[in-house]
């Protein structure tokens, strides 16, 4: 067992744990953050993404040892203080980029982590990094189109944020 402390969405952490235990098990079953989703356990269908230190990641590979001292934000960790939604979030939800649900936290994390190094992505880079998150429902036109519409809204917040 090992103790250690990090920040999970925005508050600091204290746990016990074994170190190898998977970040994707320290988070559901020992914290009780279910937005994080067991998949495929083997860091294939990115269902359990999360963000290290802004940094999208794959939390059923990570062990819990490695996070001392880092940030984790999880799904649940991205909607603003007020509740607002993220605005990647958000554009899922508008273009209807969601079915079950399932892949939607570890997608909607992999393209805010996608959109923090590319602003302003061509459709074939967007179609590039969703390849890391596997969906079996909607196919994955809806969720390009949402990760390109979230794309111009946080330009159009960055333009906002210059002009103030």
């Amino acid at each position: 067992m090992s103790a250690m402390c990090f920040t999970l969405n925005g508050e600091r952490v204290r746990v016990t744990v074994p170190p190898l235990l998977s970040t994707l098990k320290l988070l559901r079953d020992v914290l009780g953050w279910t937005g994080t989703k067991p998949g495929c356990e083997e860091g294939e269908c990115g269902a359990c993404t999360i963000l290290l230190d802004g940094q999208a990641v794959n939390a059923c590979l990570l062990p819990a040892g490695v996070l001392e001292g880092r940030s984790v934000v999880t799904i649940e960790g991205l909607a603003g203080s007020d509740g607002r939604l993220h605005p990647v979030q958000r554009a899922f939800v508008e273009a209807g980029a969601v079915q079950c649900g399932f892949c939607t936290p570890g997608m909607v994390l992999s393209s805010v982590a996608f959109l923090e190094r590319h602003p302003e992505p061509s459709e074939e880079q967007i179609a590039r990094a969703v390849e890391g998150n596997l969906c079996r429902c909607t196919g994955y036109v809806k969720i390009r189109q949402a990760v390109g519409a979230a794309a111009k809204a946080l330009q159009g917040a960055a333009r906002e944020r210059e002009r103030s």
